[in-house]
């Protein structure tokens, strides 16, 4: 088992341990800590929809946050069981929960990775230097292999980094940015 394999298996159980309220005011947090950020003079941001029953992030707050600032947000689906597509996220935009209970548009407006201003990555841990490691299914190695190199990437995770993620490949992308409920993390 490679290093990233530990780490993933590791913090889902720290994240399954969680409670439903600690989860709430993490993300609360998270979404707080989000106002601080130098990023909210860019129009589309990218956001990963959550499920209660998955112990994630509970992005709903930080949507809020997003619209509330009068910027778009983009969301996902995933298509063909190894890629996504992205669509603009408003009020006429119809939504389904997927196999896995995470809202997904139906259909609307698509929009290019490459028109994508910031992305809010979804992760289980990171490190020191901004490298991640997520849920191990490689949506996320693809889609911000798509993105512009100007993309500001911001990780979200319940969990402070590690010191050195060791087994780093060449299609890993690193994050510009990395939020906990205590911190914001700068590479």
């Amino acid at each position: 088992m490679n290093t990233k394999e530990v780490l993933r298996t590791e913090y889902k159980k720290r994240r399954d341990s969680l409670t439903e309220e600690q989860i709430a005011e993490c993300s609360i947090q998270i979404s707080n800590l989000s106002l601080k950020l130098n990023i909210w003079e860019y129009s589309l941001y990218h956001l990963f929809m959550t499920t209660e029953k998955n112990k994630e992030i509970d992005t709903s707050y930080l949507l809020s946050v997003i619209q509330g600032k009068d910027k778009q947000p983009v969301i996902p689906k995933i298509v063909d069981d190894d890629s996504l597509e992205h669509f603009l996220l408003n009020d006429q935009t119809p939504l389904k929960n997927n196999r896995w209970g995470i809202p997904e548009p139906l259909s609307g407006i698509t929009i290019n990775p490459k028109q994508i201003e910031v992305v809010f990555v979804p992760l289980l841990v990171f490190d020191q230097e901004g490298h991640r490691v997520g849920y191990g299914k490689g949506y996320y190695d693809r889609f911000l292999d798509q993105c512009s190199e100007s993309t500001l990437k911001v990780g979200l995770t319940f969990f402070d980094p590690v010191t050195k993620i060791e087994d780093i490949e060449n299609h890993d992308i690193s994050l510009d940015f990395a939020l906990t409920p205590e911190r914001i993390y700068a590479f």
